[in-house]
This record gives structure tokens, C-alpha cells and sequence, in this order.
């Protein structure tokens, strides 16, 4: 008897009374939401408001307050003050989003329209800007030999310098370099491009060229490697460090093989960050390389083309053939940035360690 007693499974009783409350469904926020971009429009509409901005504001902001008595009047205050914070979230997060994707769209629309292997392949050599034709090759060229040249000078002493500020810096001495880092962070384009023309081009008496607009790039590209190697470089657990070096392993040892490898990934984003920050640059190379319409392969010696000064040049010949150009441009200087992006994180997924169970 005691034994069916003990084997009885137990029954739990639902709770009732104050903590059985009312919830909304959970499609309740996407009808809120439609609801209140049928609303903003309509009043908008009616308002006779011709800016589709202004019907997104509004829609906002009625999918806000309408979330808000919506959920006060079924579930309470209490949650609705938590839904309110989740629907300004999303809100946030659609005004961030929906300018990128816009961009996005025009960019793709209007470069498509003369992107072609042409264009790819050919320069503005005995084309006549007002019109039709030419291509972008000279210009993704100089692109490409400046941003490898300005990563070849900037990555290493960037990388470098975080290591000393990270792993070894103390004293006044790091205080000092994080000082000017943080210093040369805020310093506008124009500014390196300025420095890098009176030093190289005056003083030292060196023409236009690839290379020192490079030079200017890697000046704009070496705090964000610090800063973002520096970061990456904390995030390593001391333990690992700790282990390494009560096995005896030297410190630099230590470093090179432990800390860095570890810290990889976050690592090779900060200088695709850093390379897509410099990419899109054209005062710098406007004072340094002033553009060409030849096809220059070598950066060390006459006047190159860049894909930014490429576009600012044909936009400002305003023709409908030359803007067409610069879309294109602008299109295959997204795509360039993109690509990298994607090698990038190939590689830093090949690179990290392996973990496993």
C-alpha cells in the first residue's frame, strides 16, 4: 500500500488567480506593424505629403505607441514597458537598414546599366569624357596597387605598435603612442594628403605617383589597425599566456604563436575595416596622384587613376554618359571592398585555431 502511495505520479495544479495573465499572440507585432504602415500612409496620403521618409516616420511612430496601448491593455504596464523597448529596438534597426539597402538598390541599378566586360577591361584612353564609352581598367588598377601598397606599409607597423601598447607598454612612452593614435584617428584625408605633399612632393622634389598617395593611405590606415588589433589583443585570456610562458616558452615565442593566432580573426576585420576605410578616399589621391586617363601599371612613377577620383571626376563632368561611368565605378568599388571582405574572413577562419571538445 505505502509503495502505490510513493509510485502515484503528482499531479501539478495549473496556476489560477494573479499569475495566469492574458498574452498577445505572436503575430500580434507584424499586424501592429502593418497596421501602422497602412496608417502612415494613408495619412500621409491624405496629408498630401509627397516624401515616402515622412510616411515612415509616421509609421514608426505609430507602430510605437500602438505596441504600447496595445500591450497595456492585454497583458498590462508592467509588460508593455518591455515590448515598448523591443519595438524601439526594431524601429532603430529598420531606419538603420533601410537607407543601406536603398543605397544599395541605386548603386546596383545604375552601375548595371554600362557594367559590362568592356568596361572592365578598357580605359578612357582616346575617349572623349562627354561621351559614350571607355572603361574603368586604369583606375581599378591604380586602386588596386595603392590599397595593397598603403596595407604593405600600414598592417605590420600597425600590428607592431599594438603588440608594444598591449603586450609590453607601460610608462610614459605608451602613454604617448596611444596618445597620437587616438590623435591620428580624427585626422581628416585631406590633412595626410597635405603632409605627405610637403614632405615627399616639396621638399624632397618626387613627382605625382601611386605611391604617394599610398603613403598618405597608410598614414589614414595605420590608427585603425592599432586601435582594432589593440582590442583584439585584450581579448586573449591571460590564462594563455600563463601557460605558455610556465612552460617555458619565451615570451615573444609566446606572442607569435599563442596570442596572435588566437586573436586572428578579429585581427584580419580590423584591417579589412581599415583597408575599406582607405579604398573609398580621393582628396589624398586628387593632391598626390592627380588622375590619368592612361594605364599606368607602374605606382612609383607618373600619374595614376584611382577608382573614388574616377568617379568624382566623371560625376563632375555631368553628361548623362560620364554619371553612367561613375555608377558603374561606384558599383565596382562596392564589389572590390566586398570581395575583400570575403577573402578576409576566409582567411582568418582558416587561419584561427581549432577548438574542439
Amino acid at each position: 500500500m505505502s509503495h502505490a502511495v510513493q509510485d502515484r505520479p503528482v499531479a501539478f495544479a495549473k496556476p489560477r488567480g494573479p499569475l495566469a495573465h492574458a498574452r498577445l499572440p505572436r503575430w500580434a507585432p507584424a499586424a501592429v506593424a502593418a497596421g501602422s504602415v497602412a496608417a502612415g500612409t494613408g495619412i500621409g496620403l491624405a496629408a498630401g505629403w509627397h516624401s515616402k521618409v515622412q510616411w515612415g516616420m509616421l509609421s514608426a511612430l505609430l507602430f510605437v505607441l500602438a505596441t504600447y496601448v496595445v500591450t497595456t491593455k492585454v497583458e498590462g504596464a508592467r509588460q508593455a514597458k518591455d515590448r515598448i523597448a523591443t519595438s524601439l529596438v526594431w524601429v532603430c534597426f529598420v531606419l538603420a537598414v533601410v537607407p543601406l539597402l536603398s543605397l544599395a538598390w541605386v548603386t546596383v541599378s545604375k552601375g548595371l546599366e554600362v557594367l559590362d566586360g568592356y568596361f572592365l577591361t578598357h580605359s578612357m584612353n582616346g575617349v572623349l569624357e562627354v561621351e559614350a564609352g571607355g572603361g574603368v581598367y586604369h583606375a581599378l588598377l591604380g586602386t588596386i596597387e595603392q590599397v595593397a601598397i598603403a596595407t604593405l606599409i600600414a598592417a605590420p607597423i600597425g600590428l607592431l605598435t599594438a603588440v608594444y601598447l598591449v603586450e609590453y607598454g607601460t610608462g610614459k612612452l605608451a602613454k604617448a603612442v596611444t596618445f597620437f593614435v587616438d590623435v591620428m584617428t580624427g585626422i581628416p584625408s585631406i590633412v595626410a594628403g597635405l603632409f605627405v605633399l610637403s614632405t615627399w612632393t616639396l621638399m624632397l622634389g618626387f613627382g605625382p605617383s601611386g605611391f604617394a598617395g599610398a603613403m598618405a593611405l597608410a598614414i589614414l590606415m595605420m590608427p585603425v589597425v592599432v586601435r582594432s588589433t589593440e582590442e583584439m589583443l585584450k581579448l586573449v585570456p591571460n590564462e594563455l599566456r600563463e601557460a605558455s610562458l610556465a612552460l617555458g616558452v619565451p615570451k615573444w615565442r609566446t606572442i607569435l604563436k599563442v596570442v596572435l593566432p588566437t586573436a586572428i580573426g578579429g585581427i584580419t576585420t580590423g584591417v579589412m575595416l581599415a583597408i575599406a576605410r582607405i579604398t573609398g578616399e580621393t582628396a589624398p589621391i586628387l593632391l598626390l596622384v592627380f588622375g590619368t586617363k592612361l594605364i599606368n601599371p607602374n605606382p612609383f612613377e607618373g600619374a595614376q587613376s584611382s577608382l573614388p577620383l574616377y568617379v568624382y571626376e566623371q560625376y563632375a563632368v555631368g553628361t548623362d554618359a560620364a554619371v553612367a561611368r561613375a555608377w558603374a565605378a561606384a558599383l565596382v568599388l562596392i564589389a572590390f571592398v566586398m570581395i575583400l571582405n570575403l577573402v578576409a574572413r576566409g582567411i582568418a577562419r582558416w587561419k584561427a585555431p581549432k577548438t574542439g571538445r
